[in-house]
């Protein structure tokens, strides 16, 4: 089998196999409740950078999305919300400059119709195929939180399997709730490349949601299953 074969194969291995975003988005909002905005926005490769148009034409094949990020209205228990939602079959849900655009026009217009934001974060973090431009995106981002953030709105993180790398250094870390996954690996720098910095093993925790908040940087660890409940009566609770 040819290379470009077998990576075709992979990809749609992994389709099968791993549960996509939109699944999990519509097992926690209400039927038939979302409704999408900024759908068609997608990368293109303003670098140049070698071998990246192949990429995102697999990575769209793979996740039949067109970027990382799916955001759009939505009710849970019939309060209404803002709703971002990672795809980590998207180029392991990096965030890329256009990914970056979709985070702020959320927090944009949440703060515009004065509504609550959630956020699904599952990510390796930026992309590195796109420089300096996804790396601004963490500022960019963070800002859009603060804008929102000044109207006294809800902000809710919800930290999912992986959440690293430029992802958890921006947005997903300002939330007024931060709900860590269980079983998720949350932090910056993978605990591999850390112990290779550093020399030394890490604790076996290291990273996990329960460690996460067991220093202060999660208020909750939930299943995926608990998660619509937790959403909902945070939701009521705001309003």
């Amino acid at each position: 089998m040819k290379m470009k074969d077998a990576a075709e194969a992979d990809n749609q291995s992994l389709k099968e196999n791993v549960r996509t975003a939109r699944d999990k988005l519509h097992r926690i909002i209400d039927s038939d409740s979302f409704d999408e905005i900024d759908q068609n926005l997608s990368s293109v490769n303003i670098l140049k950078f070698p071998g990246y148009d192949e990429k995102l034409k697999r990575a769209k094949t793979a996740s039949s999305e067109n970027e990382a990020v799916i955001c759009g209205y939505a009710t849970i228990n019939k309060k209404q919300c803002v709703m971002v939602i990672f795809e980590p079959l998207f180029m392991m849900g990096s965030m890329g400059s256009v990914a970056g655009e979709k985070i702020t026009r959320a927090f944009e217009l949440a703060t515009k119709k004065n509504l609550p934001i959630i956020t699904i974060t599952a990510s390796g973090g930026a992309r590195m195929q796109e420089g300096v431009y996804s790396l601004m995106q963490m500022s960019k981002t963070a800002s859009a939180v603060y804008k929102h953030s000044r109207k006294r709105l809800l902000y809710i993180s919800v930290m999912s399997n992986p959440t690293l790398g430029g992802v958890t250094a921006s947005f997903a870390s300002l939330g007024d709730i931060i709900i860590a996954e269980e079983n998720a690996q949350i932090g910056f720098t993978g605990k591999r490349i850390i112990e290779e910095t550093i020399r030394a093993k890490l604790s076996d925790d290291f990273q996990t949601a329960k460690y996460i908040k067991d220093h202060g940087f999660a208020d909750i660890v939930a299943g995926e299953d608990e998660l619509r409940p937790i959403l909902a009566k945070l939701l009521q609770l705001h309003t």
